[in-house]
C-alpha cells in the first residue's frame, strides 16, 4: 500500500512537471511571438513616419515642399499652396494614407468641421 502511495505521488510529480514545462515554453514561445509581432509593428509605424516626412520631395507629389507645414496630429499637412510663389490659391488640410488604409475617429471630425465650414482664423496677441 505505501508502495503504491509513492508511486502514485511520484507520478502525480512527474505529471506536474511536464505539464510545467510544457506550459512554460508554450507562454515562453507566445511571449516571443508578440514581440516579434510589436517589433513588425513599430518597424511600420516609423517607416511610415518617415514615408510622410519624405513624401513631399518625392516626384509626382501634388504640392511644392515649400508650401507645407508638417502637422502630424490629426492631419499631416497644411497646405498654402502657392504661398511660396507668392500668390496663395487655397489652403489644404492633407492626410496621407497608405493602401486601404482608413481614416480615424479624430481625423474624420476633423473632415466634417472642414466640410461644415466650421474654421476660423484667429489672431491671439499676447503680453509677456
Amino acid at each position: 500500500m505505501e508502495h503504491e502511495l509513492l508511486s502514485l505521488i511520484i507520478t502525480g510529480i512527474i505529471c506536474f512537471l511536464v505539464g510545467y514545462l510544457l506550459a512554460k515554453s508554450a507562454i515562453g514561445n507566445m511571449v516571443q511571438q508578440e514581440r516579434k509581432d510589436a517589433t513588425q509593428q513599430s518597424r511600420k509605424v516609423i517607416l511610415w513616419e518617415v514615408n510622410e516626412k519624405i513624401a513631399p520631395i518625392l516626384p509626382g507629389f501634388p504640392y511644392h515642399y515649400k508650401d507645407l507645414v508638417f502637422i502630424g496630429k490629426g492631419i499631416d499637412y497644411l497646405v498654402f499652396d502657392g504661398l511660396s510663389e507668392g500668390r496663395l490659391k487655397k489652403i489644404i488640410f492633407l492626410e496621407l494614407k497608405s493602401g486601404n488604409s482608413q481614416l480615424n475617429l479624430n481625423e474624420k471630425q476633423i473632415k466634417e468641421c472642414i466640410r461644415n465650414n466650421r474654421i476660423w482664423y484667429e489672431v491671439l496677441r499676447i503680453s509677456l
